[in-house]
């Protein structure tokens, strides 16, 4: 059963304003990269569905996070169906993500008060999901679908949209002014914090350096 209610999610996704996006086949590297981020600030973490035995890499992902990272809200990306939601819904993820809609999916998530975020790129897309019941929209993939300037011209008609943009993100202070002067509410952060020299190298402290300044850029460019 999930531990932070969808509203703790859509709040928490806001307060902090990003998501780290990460997966690997290794157990123990999954680990030390969640706690890195954890130690630089990060209260959200999405593990991406990839690779054979990914549910039960997130099963003791999760188990562990409870314990060593306490405030860390553990959840799921690239979801694509409702059976594979349902099976994360079951080992205790606390949000599911998408690269699209899928009706289903949302039905699943709504049933259990899942915070549901699916991929978009047209405010027709957008409208949908707000009918379904998502609360974060996800802009995937973020800079293809316009970057910057398409969140901007979509809160003009939609400003009660909650968008997220995960793909051409990077914790640096340009491209991140440009995603919030645009107006989103957090961003999906994956390869740009991970790069596999590092993971290679095992140097998380660079992770968390990296955490850290790309919180401290978002909390600045929030006021």
């Amino acid at each position: 059963m999930a531990r932070f209610s969808r509203i703790e999610v859509a709040l928490k996704m806001k307060e902090t304003g990003m998501v780290p996006v990460f997966y690997h086949q290794d157990i123990e590297v999954c680990k030390a990269v969640v706690k890195a981020c954890y130690d630089g600030g990060a209260r959200v973490f999405e593990f991406t569905n990839r690779g054979d035995f990914a549910t039960l890499l997130f099963a003791e992902l999760n188990k562990w996070s409870i314990e060593h990272c306490p405030e860390m809200i553990m959840g799921v990306g690239s979801i694509v169906d409702e059976a594979t939601a349902a099976m994360y819904i079951a080992l205790g993820t606390n949000f599911v993500v998408a690269p699209l809609i899928d009706e289903a999916t949302a039905k699943v998530c709504n049933k259990r008060k899942i915070a549901w975020s699916p991929g978009c790129g047209s405010v027709t897309e957008i409208g949908q999901a707000h009918e379904l019941g998502a609360e974060v929209v996800k802009i995937f993939p973020g800079s293809q679908v316009g970057g910057p300037s398409f969140v901007k011209a979509v809160k003009g008609p939609m400003p009660w949209a909650s968008i997220m943009p995960t793909g051409g993100v990077s914790p640096t202070e340009e491209n991140l002014k440009g995603w919030f002067n645009a107006g989103v509410t957090c961003v999906g952060m994956g390869s740009q914090l991970f790069p596999k020299e590092v993971l290679a190298e095992k140097n998380y402290g660079y992770i968390t350096d990296k955490c850290t300044e790309a919180l401290e850029i978002i909390n600045r460019l929030k006021k």
